[in-house]
């Protein structure tokens, strides 16, 4: 049984729960909170009604770019369109079926900063207060006294990302050291030790950069609050309570429950033919990205989220205070939140997050009030080729995949206009980009 059915208010002492200066606290439906001011929107999420024809074929479009398999939701409302394209086994054509599990890397970021604002809202860990006060022996020292809880889920934290140390090989570029990890067993804190003995990105609350690490560690805080695993905790606490059936932690086992597609990672050309790494211990992505899920579980948990249903409003508008997000050549790609990123479409603003691990990919996105949504997934990654700073180029099946998305969330009136190809606050410059996350500049390797 749940500790509780309702979502819980912030605990006197709460830094979510203080006097109101001068008026109500902020509303979770009242839009997105950069810098304690509302974030201006960008248009609105159209109401039309879903063109499911045109939907499968942009959805048909990215499979025939190159894209093996693919799985689509989409919600508008009460309405919704399911739909899949490609195959699940390129050896046997078996096809990709609706409601197939999936693993969603780094979409876990999300449900484990869920599970860390609700303990802000009980009044057991505060956002600002520094990880060193919770976790001393892992995080010592200057350093510990300055990341913040709040660092780390925004990925200010300046640690490095583990990566590089447990997949050695990809320096060079090579699979070899991916595919000796198969089956190999990580705890926690030795992630953790990688990524705090890496190279720092910065010093701490001064830049953005992605790191796994911060993730990890924040794994760690929550069993040092709650008392118990952090996989059992944000089983309990966020997919249970979400009532999502289709979405869990692997733990030790290195394959799939159910009838799945296969993951084939193609590692910007290192890996050819693609591998598939369809059966893989997950423990090297830990709380950072080893979540298990379908594409409707996740619609159900944004819109959840978005609305209110698994934390505080407060708590909600922290996680919606952003960051912006700035690729090699300066354009904004995103605007990064707690466990949360904001993309401008044409059509409006919407909340979400992207995952990428070895050869599955996906991207969930969600209007603010819930109501527009989709979750996309699919079965190849590493398939575009580097520039010069190991960023992918964008391609064909990135094209395709950007059409989708506009065609989903945005539906048909701005889809047709060719507005589709605006990213960034609808400059028709800048190609809407599948896994915006992707294509930033890579973390610094350790060794260099």
């Amino acid at each position: 049984p749940l500790p509780w059915t309702a979502p819980l208010p912030a605990a006197p002492g709460s830094p979510l729960n203080p006097p109101p200066p001068d008026g109500p606290a902020p509303s979770a439906r009242s839009g997105p909170v950069e810098g304690g001011r509302e974030a201006p929107t960008v248009g609105q999420p159209t109401t039309a009604a879903l063109d499911h024809a045109k939907l499968q074929a942009t959805l048909d479009a990215a499979h025939e770019a190159g894209m093996y398999g693919l799985s689509s939701v989409v919600r508008d409302g009460g309405l919704t369109w399911e739909g899949v394209s490609g195959v699940a086994d390129t050896a046997t054509g078996r096809p990709v079926r609706p409601g197939m599990p999936q693993r969603v890397g780094g979409i876990t970021e999300t449900f484990v900063a869920t599970a860390v604002l609700q303990q802000v809202d009980q009044g057991r860990v505060h956002l600002d207060d520094p990880i060193g006060g919770y976790l001393p022996d892992l995080v010592p020292g200057p350093r510990g006294r300055q990341i913040t809880v709040r660092m780390l889920l925004a990925h200010t934290s300046g640690i490095g990302d583990y990566l590089p140390a447990a997949f050695p090989s990809l320096a060079d570029p090579s699979a070899s050291s991916v595919d000796a990890g198969r089956y190999r067993r990580l705890g926690a804190r030795q992630l953790a030790a990688w990524g705090l003995a890496a190279k720092p990105t910065g010093e701490p609350g001064q830049t953005w950069s992605f790191s796994r690490t911060d993730y990890v560690i924040l794994g760690l805080l929550l069993e040092k609050v709650t008392g118990r695993p952090a996989a059992d905790h944000v089983t309990a606490a966020v997919i249970r309570r979400a009532g999502l059936r289709n979405t869990y932690f692997p733990g030790d086992d290195p394959s799939l429950r159910r009838p799945h597609a296969k993951m084939y990672e193609s590692l910007y050309g290192a890996a050819d033919p693609a591998r598939d790494y369809s059966e893989y211990d997950m423990s090297w992505a830990s709380t950072a990205g080893s979540l298990v899920s379908t594409p409707d579980d996740l619609d159900h948990f944004y819109r959840d989220l978005l609305t209110g249903r698994l934390t505080s409003k407060n708590a909600l508008a922290e996680m919606q205070r952003t960051i912006p997000v700035r690729d090699a050549a300066g354009r904004t790609v995103l605007d990064s939140g707690l466990g949360l990123y904001a993309l401008n479409l044409p059509c409006g603003r919407f909340w979400g997050y992207d995952g990428a691990v070895w050869g599955a990919a996906t991207q969930s996105l969600t209007s603010q009030d819930g109501d527009r949504q989709l979750t996309v997934a699919m079965n190849r990654t590493g398939f575009q080729r580097l520039d010069g700073q190991g960023v992918p180029i964008a391609g064909p099946i990135d094209t395709a995949l950007g059409a989708h998305v506009v065609q989903a969330l945005c539906g048909p009136s701005v889809a047709d206009t060719g507005a589709g190809s605006g990213g960034d606050g609808g400059s028709s410059s800048v190609t809407t980009r599948f896994l915006p996350l992707t294509f930033l500049a890579p973390v610094p390797d350790p060794r260099s």
